[in-house]
C-alpha cells in the first residue's frame, strides 16, 4: 500500500502543522481533509497563521501539553475556535521546552541521557492513569466534533511525542495500517530539522559539550526506538494495541465506530 504523504499546512510561525486527511484504511476508505490536523506550539503564531487555520475550518483545539507550558506559552487561538487544556502529563516529561541552562544541569554528563528519557517517556505514556484518563477524554472531544466543515487540531510543544502517541492511537481506531501509522510518526523529524538544527545550534555557540548537545538531539527527535518502547509495553503489559486502546482508554466498539463515521 502506498503511504500519503500528508499536507504540511503552510504556517510560518508554527511547527509541525499538518493535515491527517488523504491516508487510507485497510478496507480502502480514506481520512476526511480539513478534519484532523496535528502540530506544535502555537504561541507566536502570526495574524496570517491565524487567519489560515480559521479559513481551514479550524473549531478546537486540544492542547496537550502540561499547565506550566500552558502558562508559559498561551495559545494563540483562531478567531471563533474552542479551546480545551487537556495535558497527559501534569509536567513537561519530554523535556523540549527546558531551556539551555536547564538543560545543562540536566544531561551534561551522559550522551545517551535523552534518550533514555525519552524511552521511559514513552513508558509512562502507556502506563500512567492520568495519560491514559487524557487520552480517553481526547477520544470524547473528537467523538462529539461532527460537524462536517469544522476541524479539529490537537498539538503539544513541538508535536512529535504527546501528539505522535495520541495520533498513533487515533489511526489505529480508524483502521490506518501500521506502516502508515509509523511514517506519519517519524514524518515529525523533516518537518522539525530547522528547529532541532538551531537548537544544536545555540548549543555549540554556549560551548556545550558533545554529551549535552547529543543528548538534545536525542530530546529534540522521534526514533522508531521511542514508539516501540510504547508498544512493547502495551503488548507486555496489556495485550495488543487494540485491546489497550479498547480496555485501558476506554475507547469501545460504539465509540470507535462513531470515530470511523465522522472522520472516514
Amino acid at each position: 500500500m502506498t503511504v500519503t504523504v500528508p499536507y504540511v499546512l503552510p504556517i510560518e510561525k508554527g511547527p509541525n502543522f499538518r493535515d491527517l486527511g488523504g491516508y487510507q484504511t485497510t478496507d480502502g476508505r480514506t481520512i476526511k481533509y480539513h478534519k484532523l490536523i496535528r502540530s506544535g506550539r502555537m504561541n507566536k503564531l502570526s495574524d496570517q497563521d491565524l487567519a489560515f487555520l480559521t479559513d481551514y475550518g479550524v473549531r478546537t483545539i486540544i492542547d496537550l501539553r502540561s499547565p506550566k507550558e500552558k502558562q508559559q506559552w498561551p495559545d494563540r487561538v483562531p478567531a471563533g475556535a474552542r479551546y480545551e487544556l487537556n495535558s497527559i502529563f501534569p509536567t513537561d516529561e519530554t523535556q523540549v521546552s527546558k531551556s539551555i541552562v536547564e538543560l545543562r544541569k540536566l544531561y551534561d554528563k551522559d550522551p545517551v541521557a535523552g534518550f533514555m528519557n525519552m524511552v521511559n517517556t514513552y513508558r509512562d505514556m502507556v502506563s500512567r492513569g492520568s495519560a491514559q484518563r487524557a487520552f480517553h477524554h481526547f477520544f470524547e472531544i473528537l467523538c462529539a466534533h461532527d460537524q462536517d466543515n469544522d476541524a479539529v487540531l490537537y498539538h503539544c510543544t513541538s508535536g512529535k511525542d504527546r501528539t505522535g502517541m495520541a495520533t498513533v492511537y487515533l489511526l489505529t481506531v480508524l483502521g490506518i495500517p501500521a506502516a502508515t501509522i509509523r511514517a506519519d510518526y517519524l514524518l515529525s523529524n523533516p518537518l522539525l530539522h530547522k528547529n532541532r538544527r538551531d537548537r544544536l545550534a545555540a548549543l555549540r555557540a554556549a560551548d556545550s559539550n558533545s554529551a549535552l548537545i547529543a543528548t538534545t538531539r536525542s530530546l529534540a527527535s522521534v526514533r522508531n526506538e521511542y514508539l516501540d518502547a510504547a508498544l512493547v509495553k502495551i503488548e507486555d503489559d496489556y495485550g495488543s494495541l487494540p485491546d489497550y486502546i479498547e480496555n485501558q482508554l476506554g475507547i469501545d466498539n460504539q465509540m470507535q465506530a462513531q470515530l470511523r463515521q465522522i472522520y472516514l
